[in-house]
C-alpha cells in the first residue's frame, strides 16, 4: 500500500500542471493532422467530436518499444496486461473495456480471432507499422460488430518521392537482436513500400514459480509487408497491401515441458479509390486476414479467416458530408484439435449511413447502421455527437452511441459453448473539454459505457463440458475520467495523462479482473548537444487478478530513459533503458514482467 501511495504522489505534479493549463491528448501540432478512424472518412483532427490519439513513426522509433501494445500503453485511456514477456498473450483495454471490445484494422483490413475474441496483439509486428490511430468510445454505428470500447487502426508506410532505403540493426539485454530493411518511394504513377524484419530474444523466466520449468522464455518474430499504389489519373487510384508475420514464443505450464506457441498473421487487401466529381467519391475494398495459433508439445490449433467487402460512398456539399457504406464480413473458424473439433462460419451484412457538419463554432456527427447477422438476425446501432468551440482556445464535445458484439464461433460451438448465446450490447455517453494555446494543450473526457448480456465463462451446465460454459449472465459498467496535458517549458516538452476509472460487474458489484482504478503515463524530452533525450513513467494502482476479487496484483511504477542522435548525415543512433528501477511486478498472476533492460539501435537512412 505504501508503494502504491508513493506512485500516486508522483502523479500529483503532472495533475497540477493539467489543472494549470485548462483539456485532450492531442498536441497543437497533432490538431492540424487528418484522421480516418472516427468516421472512415478523412477529417481534420481539430474538427473531430470523438476522442482520438495519433502516434506517428517518429514517435514509435523514439520510444524504442518492441510491441504495438507497449506503444498503446503510453496513451490516455489504454492499459495492457501480458502473460510474461514479449510474444506472449497480450490484452489491450480501452477505457477498461474487454480486449475483444476493440475493433482492430491494419491498412483498413479487419483483424480478429473467432477463438479468443479480438485481435491477438502479440501477432502484430510493430516494425512494419508507420502510424497508429486510436478511437476511444464505441463506433459500431460506423464499423459494425465488436467496436464497443473503441477502434484501433494501424497503417503501414505509403511510398512517395525518390527511392528511400533504410537498414537498421539493434542489440539489447537478454540476447535481444533486431534487423530491419526496407525501401519506399514512387516512380511516375506508381508508389511502393517493401520491408522485412527479424526480432529475437532469449527472454527471461516469465513464470518464476516452483511448479513450472525455470528456463528462460524467449521469442522469435519474422515479418514483412508490401504496399503498392497506382495513380491511374487525378481521380482514380488502385492500391494493394500485404503483411505477413510469424512468431514463435516459449511459455511454461509444467515443470518438465518446454512449451512453445506458434503464431501466424496474414493480411491482404485491394482497394479502388475514385473521385467522380468535386463532391462525390467512392471506395471499393476487398480484404482478407488469417490468424493462426498453435502449441507444442501439447497439441492445439486454431485458425480464423476473415473476408471483408466494403463499398463506401462520400458526398461533400459545402460544410456537409454524407456517407453511405455497404459492407459484408465473412468469418470462418477451424479448431481441428480438442474433444469437440470446430469448422464453422458466419456472415454479417451491414448498411451504414452518416452525416457530418463542421463550420464556424459547430460540429455535428450522426451515424446509423443496420447489420444482419446470419446467426442472430438484425442489429441496429446509432451514434450522435456535437462539438462547440466556446472560444478560439476552448472546445466542448458531447456524444452518445450504442454498440454490439456477436459471440465468437468458439463461444457458441466449442465444448464450452452454447448455441443460444446472444450478442453483447452497449450504451455509451461521454463529454469532453479541450483547451489549446500555443504549445499548451489540456483536456478532460468523462464517459460511462454500460454493457448488457456480457459473456463470461461460468460454471457447468448447458454445454458439453463439465468444467464450465460460456453464458450471457453479466452486466458491466465502464465509467471514468481521463485527464491529459502537454506543455513546453523552454526546450523541454512535457506530456501526461491520468485515468480514473471504475470498470465494474454490475451484477456482483465487483471490479472486473485485471483492470485498475487508476493508471497514468508521463513523459518529457529535450535536445542537448545534438541529442534528443527523454524520460517517461508508467504508473498503475493495484488490481484484482480474478473476477471474484480474491487475488490482488500490486500497483507499480516503471521509468524508462531514451536518447537518440544523428551520428552522420545518414546514420541515427538510439539508446534506451526500460524499467530503470528494476521493478518486479505482475499484470497477470504468476507471470513476471521484464526487469531492467537496455537496447541500442543503429539506423541507416540516406538523406
Amino acid at each position: 500500500m505504501k508503494n502504491c501511495l508513493s506512485v500516486w504522489r508522483l502523479a500529483a505534479l503532472p495533475l497540477a500542471l493539467a489543472a494549470a493549463w485548462p483539456a485532450l491528448a492531442q498536441t497543437p501540432a497533432e490538431l492540424k493532422q487528418t484522421v480516418v478512424t472516427a468516421t472512415r472518412s478523412e477529417q481534420n483532427l481539430a474538427d473531430l467530436v470523438a476522442d482520438v490519439s495519433i502516434v506517428d513513426r517518429d514517435t514509435i522509433e523514439k520510444s524504442g518499444a518492441v510491441g504495438v501494445a507497449d506503444v498503446l500503453a503510453r496513451l490516455p485511456g489504454v492499459e495492457i496486461t501480458r502473460n510474461g514477456g514479449q510474444g506472449t498473450n497480450t490484452s489491450v483495454f480501452l477505457r477498461g473495456a474487454e480486449s475483444r471490445f476493440t475493433a482492430v484494422y491494419i491498412d483498413g483490413i479487419r483483424v480478429d480471432s473467432q477463438s479468443t475474441g479480438g485481435a491477438l496483439w502479440e501477432q502484430i509486428p510493430l516494425s512494419r507499422i508507420d502510424r497508429i490511430e486510436v478511437l476511444r468510445g464505441p463506433a459500431a454505428a460506423v464499423y459494425g460488430s465488436d467496436a464497443i470500447g473503441g477502434v484501433i487502426q494501424l497503417f503501414t508506410k505509403k511510398g512517395e518521392g525518390k527511392p528511400a532505403p533504410t537498414v537498421g540493426i539493434g542489440f539489447g539485454s537478454r540476447g535481444t537482436r533486431t534487423a530491419d530493411a526496407g525501401v519506399s518511394g514512387s516512380a511516375g504513377a506508381v508508389d511502393y513500400t517493401l520491408g522485412i524484419s527479424d526480432e529475437r530474444s532469449d527472454g527471461f523466466n516469465a513464470r518464476p514459480i516452483a511448479t513450472v520449468n525455470p528456463d528462460d522464455d524467449g521469442y522469435h518474430r519474422t515479418s514483412g509487408n508490401a504496399r503498392v499504389g497506382l495513380q491511374i489519373d487525378a481521380r482514380q487510384r488502385i492500391e494493394g497491401t500485404l503483411l505477413a508475420s510469424n512468431l514463435k514464443s516459449q511459455y511454461d505450464t509444467s515443470l518438465k515441458a518446454d512449451d512453445r506457441s506458434y503464431n501466424q498473421l496474414r493480411t491482404a487487401g485491394l482497394a479502388w479509390l475514385s473521385k467522380w466529381s468535386e463532391t462525390y467519391s467512392t471506395r471499393v475494398q476487398v480484404s482478407e486476414s488469417t490468424t493462426q495459433y498453435s502449441t507444442r508439445p501439447s497439441v492445439y490449433l486454431t485458425e480464423t479467416q476473415l473476408r471483408n467487402y466494403l463499398f463506401q460512398n462520400e458526398y461533400r456539399l459545402g460544410a456537409n458530408l454524407f456517407t453511405v457504406a455497404l459492407e459484408r464480413r465473412e468469418d470462418q473458424l477451424q479448431n481441428p484439435t480438442g474433444t469437440a473439433p470446430i469448422d464453422r462460419d458466419r456472415s454479417q451484412t451491414g448498411v451504414a449511413l452518416g452525416y457530418g457538419y463542421s463550420a464556424g463554432a459547430h460540429s455535428v456527427q450522426v451515424n446509423l447502421r443496420r447489420d444482419k447477422d446470419s446467426e442472430f438476425g438484425n442489429k441496429t446501432t446509432g451514434s450522435a455527437a456535437y462539438g462547440l468551440a466556446i472560444t478560439r482556445q476552448l472546445r466542448a464535445t458531447l456524444s452518445a452511441g450504442t454498440s454490439f458484439r456477436a459471440p465468437t464461433l468458439y463461444q457458441r460451438f466449442s465444448e464450452y459453448g452454447k448455441g443460444s448465446l446472444d450478442a453483447e450490447t452497449g450504451r455509451n455517453i461521454e463529454a469532453g473539454l479541450r483547451w489549446t494555446e500555443g504549445t499548451s494543450s489540456v483536456g478532460v473526457v468523462a464517459y460511462r459505457n454500460r454493457v448488457k448480456n456480457l459473456i463470461i465463462f461460468g460454471g457447468a451446465g448447458g454445454c458439453a463440458s463439465a468444467f464450465g460454459c460460456y453464458a450471457n449472465v453479466g452486466r458491466a459498467e465502464y465509467e471514468g475520467v481521463t485527464l491529459s496535458a502537454s506543455h513546453r517549458i523552454a526546450d523541454v516538452a512535457l506530456r501526461g495523462s491520468v485515468d480514473f476509472q471504475d470498470p465494474r460487474d454490475l451484477d456482483s458489484g465487483l471490479m472486473l479482473a485485471r483492470r485498475t482504478k487508476r493508471h497514468a503515463s508521463f513523459g518529457a524530452d529535450t535536445n542537448i548537444a545534438g541529442w534528443t533525450v527523454g524520460a517517461e513513467a508508467q504508473l498503475s494502482a493495484s488490481r484484482f487478478d480474478t473476477a471474484a476479487n480474491t487475488t490482488v496484483l500490486g500497483g507499480y511504477g516503471v521509468v524508462g530513459l531514451y536518447a537518440n542522435t544523428r551520428l552522420a548525415r545518414d546514420f541515427t543512433l538510439l539508446a534506451r533503458v526500460d524499467n530503470v528501477g528494476d521493478k518486479q511486478y505482475q499484470t497477470a498472476r504468476t507471470y513476471a514482467q521484464e526487469g531492467r533492460s537496455f537496447y541500442v539501435g543503429l539506423k541507416w537512412a540516406p538523406q
